[in-house]
């Protein structure tokens, strides 16, 4: 039989077919051939003819069209045999594996993700010409950040069962460096001053340890932008970039820069205009425009100013609000008229708040956090607040929120919560290590979302060298509806404060308590507590500050004997917090101030409160590079009297200095007041009645004390302050600094004694090489500088601090370098 061919797509569509003329016939039956994975009524769906149809020329190209189109075949042959279409195909290889060798700025991950999105993954169908334009996509990358040297080479081999192997083989080579920025026609700002506003360099400090002299053409983007804005942001409107060459050596390595500007001079503002529908708020939208007339003109106030127009028109409903500065200018006295046109929109409420992602909390949960209402108009200020209380719980990793236009109504929106949960709780045993705790075991059962109803429960089980903890804890966050806490804690615990640099002295303990806390506002908030503790203390040493304190309380002699003491007290504490996020915060502030006082009837009366407070201040308008300035304040005292005893803050509530929380550099709990004892001076005296040596006590004048040397009984009065510089970790991405922390810091510290005596004991003679300083005043303060590392790693938080004293009362007591990590199994 006669074989005829009716069209050729390849001058079409790349197949390598000829066309061949034939006549218009009635087709009587369709076959296709060469399918293995298309199912032939897959095939059939592509091909707009049926038994019956009379085709021609133009009907077979439709086939043929129709047919490249599904993706699935790599040629196409349309034969005629009688009076029957025969359709040939040849099907698009699978993908069985994809290949990478030799690419180190790209990572796997980045390179499988962009083959995907261009259509080549495992298991899919091959198209090899994307395979090709790819390839050139990647090379054009590679030289954009400066590596005219890349080349990427694909290899597509065939495999059984038309499946095929395709690797990419990367060539990167070292990019070229910038051996010189020239600048031509500055004179209003030095050529030092451009290239400060420019990423991309020509020299490296020698503290740039990290820096690089790399071309990127974003990069160079970005720079020129930057120093149009040192233009514009001082007055000079007419300023141009009149050139940018970028040369290249011809072994591609080295790079030249040459930007041609023109500066152009200084204009100022004399008039702002406002136009457009202000629904009735002229007057105040006036006012922003009056802040920036008869100034230079600044196009970065500029922009604030229409930021804060869109702010302002967004907190009533309006969330399209479009603003548009257009200047006239007066080229003969170098002044601007600026016309500033405000198109609000269309006033919007909401229709529908809703939340993704959040698996294991309610929605209840999440919606109580929320400042906008449903059925109200939209504020762009109340739906930034619902964001940054969600993102306070400390249940979710990151947050994000979207507002959509509801389809058909112009006047509604849906605003959809996007959360990403992270663990709130730990069902866990666990061990660690530091170098202050030593060797720590715990089994914990702690939830600050428990069953996703956001209330906290725990049951903690810790012990370490010094101590042994019992712990039951519960609260409920919104007892009422209106925010107002209920919680409450029973505690053991047992405690050796000689193995954790303190006064000797072990602590038996246990107590309950409950607390009611009342939200003031959006960032403000009171609680009030009642509770009782049971305390025994023994094994005290027999230093003076301890003795005093003892023997108010017993009449027995020895230090041996056991102190019982049962009290009842009240706690109020107010918070203002306005941080950001919870974890890492980069802005805001955190207020924290509690007081602790015993009832008149408890064995012990006195009073203990505390202040602390954070400030984050962000350097740059990614938050990378924060300020941080810390403030720890504290003092207690007793009150009242029984008789001529006068109550004293009980030593074991006293305030310490050293370590990671007040100063870095110094060992935990030891620098501040010690504990000291007292010795009479003794002489030979006349022989007894029986001949036996006799010693005589000289007066009080000539006693000698003996100070403790490693062992801090601390003070009733305490100032802490730190200020820090946070940077991006060093080889840690973006991606990292929400889980590592890399600081710089200067801490300050001083614990004092307001009820010691300094002059019962400045005048007499010390035993032994320990310090002795005036425990009675704050002057005799203590600072250190160093870098802190925090991770939250998967293994659990780990911190070192490497710190350097600047001013120490006792070098004993330095700690250059601490660290401390725990494990979870």
């Amino acid at each position: 039989m006669t074989l005829r061919k009716l069209v050729v797509g390849a001058v079409l569509f790349g197949a390598g077919s000829s066309l061949v003329a034939a006549d218009t016939f009635v087709v009587d039956d369709i076959r296709v051939r060469g399918l293995q994975r298309v199912a032939l009524g897959a095939a059939l769906t592509y091909i707009p003819v049926r038994a019956g149809d009379e085709v021609d020329q133009e009907l077979i190209r439709n086939v043929i069209r129709e047919l490249y189109s599904s993706s699935h075949f790599d040629n196409i042959i349309v034969e005629r045999e009688g009076n029957s279409l025969v359709v040939v195909v040849r099907e698009r290889p699978t993908i069985s594996s994809i290949e990478l060798k030799g690419n180190k700025d790209l990572k796997d991950d980045q390179l499988l993700d962009s083959l995907k999105n261009n259509g080549i993954a495992e298991g899919e169908s091959l198209d090899r010409t994307v395979t090709t334009g790819l390839a050139k996509s990647i090379e054009e990358f590679y030289h954009s950040v400066g590596k005219y040297n890349a080349k990427v080479n694909v290899r597509i081999i065939d495999l059984p069962r038309n499946r095929v192997e395709i690797r990419f083989d990367f060539e990167e080579g070292d990019a070229a460096e910038i051996a010189q920025i020239n600048v031509i026609g500055n004179s209003v700002f030095s050529r030092e001053q451009i290239l400060r506003e420019m990423e991309l360099t020509d020299k490296i400090p020698w503290w740039g340890v990290f820096s690089k002299r790399n071309y990127q053409q974003q990069q160079l983007v970005g720079d020129l932008e930057n120093i149009e804005s040192l233009y514009l942001n001082n007055g000079y409107l007419r300023f141009e970039m009149d050139s940018v060459q970028v040369a290249i050596t011809p072994e591609l390595e080295r790079i030249y820069v040459t930007l041609n500007i023109n500066e152009g001079t200084q204009y100022d503002v004399t008039k702002t205009t406002i136009l457009g529908d202000l629904q009735q708020h002229r007057d105040w939208i006036e006012n922003f425009g009056k802040l920036i007339e008869g100034k230079r003109y600044n196009q970065a106030d500029i922009t604030a100013l229409e930021e804060a127009i869109k702010r302002y028109f967004g907190r009533m409903g309006y969330a399209h609000t479009e603003v548009r500065s257009v200047p006239d200018i007066n080229d003969e006295d170098k002044t601007v008229e600026l016309s500033i046109m405000i198109d609000p929109g269309k006033r919007v409420y909401v229709r529908r708040i809703s939340f993704q992602g959040n698996d294991a909390t309610r929605d209840e949960v999440l919606r109580r956090e929320m400042r906008q209402i449903e059925g109200s108009w939209l504020s762009d200020l109340l739906v930034e607040n619902g964001k940054v209380r969600l993102e306070r719980l400390g249940y979710f990793e990151k947050v994000d929120v979207e507002t959509i236009p509801v389809p058909g109504q112009a006047d509604q929106v849906d605003i959809i919560y996007k959360v990403k949960e992270q663990p709130s709780g730990t069902i866990s045993a666990g061990i660690g290590y530091g170098d202050f705790a030593g060797l720590s075991l715990n089994a914990a059962v702690s939830q600050e979302n428990f069953l996703g109803s956001g209330n906290q429960v725990g049951f903690t089980i810790d012990t370490n060298r010094y101590q042994r903890n019992l712990q039951l804890s519960y609260r409920d966050n919104y007892f009422t509806d209106d925010g107002v806490s209920l919680g409450g804690s029973l505690n053991l615990s047992e405690f050796d404060a000689g193995r954790a640099n303190l006064q000797q002295f072990n602590q038996k303990s246990w107590g309950l308590a409950f607390d009611l806390g009342f939200p003031v506002n959006e960032y403000n908030r009171l609680n009030f507590g009642l509770g009782f503790s049971s305390t025994g203390i023994t094994q005290l040493n027999p230093y003076d500050q301890i003795i005093d304190f003892y023997e108010r309380y017993t009449e027995q002699s020895s230090t041996d004997e056991a102190l019982n003491f049962n009290t009842f007290y009240a706690t109020a504490a107010w918070s203002r917090i306005t941080l950001n996020r919870g974890v890492f915060p980069t802005a805001g502030t955190e207020n924290r101030l509690s007081v602790k006082v015993t009832a008149p009837s408890s064995d012990l009366q006195y009073f203990r409160a505390e202040y602390r407070f954070r400030y984050y201040l962000p350097l740059d308008k990614n938050h990378k590079y924060v300020g941080l300035a810390r403030f720890r304040a504290g003092y207690g005292n007793g009150y009242g009297k029984d008789g001529d005893f006068e109550y004293t803050l009980p030593f074991w509530e006293n305030f310490y200095g050293g370590g990671a929380d007040t100063l870095r550099g110094f060992e935990p709990n030891r620098t501040g007041p010690r504990g000291l004892m007292r010795r009479a001076t003794f002489i030979q005296g006349p022989p007894d009645e029986n001949g036996n040596p006799t010693q005589i006590a000289l007066g009080p004048e000539f006693d000698t004390i003996e100070v403790a040397r490693r062992s801090s009984l601390g003070g009733n009065a305490m100032l802490n302050g730190s200020l820090e510089f946070i940077f991006p970790t060093p080889f840690a991405g973006d991606q990292a600094q929400n889980t590592v922390r890399t600081s710089a810091f200067i801490d300050v510290s001083t614990v004092w004694d307001t009820e010691f005596n300094y002059n019962d004991y400045k005048n007499l003679q010390i035993v032994g090489d320990v310090p002795f300083w005036d425990y009675s005043t704050p002057k005799n303060y203590q600072a250190s500088y160093g870098l802190s590392l925090q991770w939250l790693s998967p293994m659990g938080a780990l911190t070192f601090s490497f710190g350097f004293p600047i001013k120490s009362l006792d070098s004993e007591l330095e700690d250059r370098f601490t660290f401390n990590i725990g494990t979870t199994f």
